[in-house]
């Protein structure tokens, strides 16, 4: 395999072996060893321009969400080879290639969008933050998710976090119960109150369509069936699907003063595939809003966003009025952990990752 697509795949089965998928780890490292040009699919996949990888257009996983979306339609050799089958890679290989060459059509359509994960334990931060939230300002929260997918973080109130023997959210019958390993003083004993709840998607999926519904779990490793029966749980819910546009015009018609409600603007591992020029416009729009905020009217912008640091992404909170940067922790890509700092992040200087 060329380099360039080969070191993708390389970059991504390492990714998932850290995030706990060894059957994606090995699908990925099968793929940079195996897969050639010679069709006009993989022809399309070795040309592709740009960074393909992981911070990029993520290829690898395009293929590899495709690859499953047949698997979950049935595909019959993907059914023999794919957890919880245990074959051996000559055996995986020879179906993911009867897949590449049957189904070319199926997989070129499907990986002309981006993935869309909506990986909804990355909820296991949002609700630490809302209660934070309600504890400081003991207001409903007005909810602005960018990037939301088919806006399964738009409904963590309605979902519980369970930390030892505790239990945060949603006090009775949640949708679901995340339970991360988790390091740090405990979430804010205040329950906060929504109010309103919006999203926005470039594609947003819709749960209640078929195609839709397979696409979102189909960038659900076939390895982990627990994160698919939370997915669908939260799916069960209905009610929150986003709004269709790009992130920041939309973001723009939505930064009116919102008397006694908090307004929440918040992303989970969707802001740092922004352009550039899309980011700063972004950020000044939501600091010339925040200039404006009052007491009664705050305005707080929550990200869960790859900073170049490890392990996992950074968790940082600005709130308005004051200006004030809050240095939450870091969480798992994935929300099997948390690292949670809670208030004592707090500092009035504005670090690089939320600039």
């Amino acid at each position: 395999m060329a380099a360039p697509l080969a070191e993708a795949f390389l970059t991504q089965a390492r990714a998932c072996a850290r995030l706990g998928s060894p059957f994606m780890a090995r699908l990925c490292t099968l793929l940079a060893a195996r897969l050639r040009p010679g069709t006009p699919l993989t022809d399309r996949l070795f040309a592709w321009p740009g960074d393909i990888g992981p911070s990029g257009a993520s290829v690898p996983l395009r293929l590899a969400g495709a690859l499953h979306a047949l698997h979950l339609r049935g595909h019959p050799e993907l059914g023999t080879a794919y957890p919880p089958a245990d074959v051996d890679d000559d055996r995986l290989w020879a179906a993911v290639a009867s897949a590449l060459a049957g189904d070319a059509a199926f997989i070129d359509a499907f990986i002309d969008s981006p993935p869309q994960t909506n990986e909804l334990r990355r909820s296991a931060a949002l609700i630490p933050a809302a209660r934070l939230l309600a504890a400081r300002f003991g207001l409903p929260l007005a909810l602005s998710e960018l990037g939301a997918s088919a806006g399964l973080n738009l409904l963590f109130d309605r979902f519980a976090l369970r930390i030892g023997d505790s239990t945060f959210g949603q006090p009775a019958h949640p949708a679901l119960v995340l339970a991360p390993d988790w390091n740090g003083p405990l979430p804010a004993a205040a329950t906060p109150v929504v109010a309103e709840r919006r999203g926005v998607d470039l594609r947003p999926l819709d749960p209640a369509d078929s195609a839709d519904r397979t696409r979102l779990l189909a960038y659900l490793w076939p390895d982990q069936p627990g994160r698919r029966r939370m997915t669908e749980a939260a799916l069960a819910l209905g009610g929150a699907r986003p709004d269709h546009g790009e992130a920041i015009d939309w973001l723009a018609g939505r930064l009116a003063q919102r008397p006694g409600q908090v307004h929440l603007v918040y992303t989970t591992i969707a802001w740092q595939y922004f352009p550039a020029a899309m980011q700063r416009r972004g950020a000044a729009l939501i600091a010339a809003a925040g200039a404006r905020a009052t007491p009664d009217a705050p305005l707080a912008w929550f990200g869960m966003e790859a900073d170049g640091r490890e392990p996992g992404a950074g968790l940082w909170l600005r709130l308005w009025p004051g200006n004030q940067f809050l240095d939450l922790g870091r969480a798992d890509f994935h929300g099997r952990w948390i690292d949670w700092r809670g208030q004592a992040g707090a500092t009035d200087r504005l670090a690089e990752a939320a600039r």
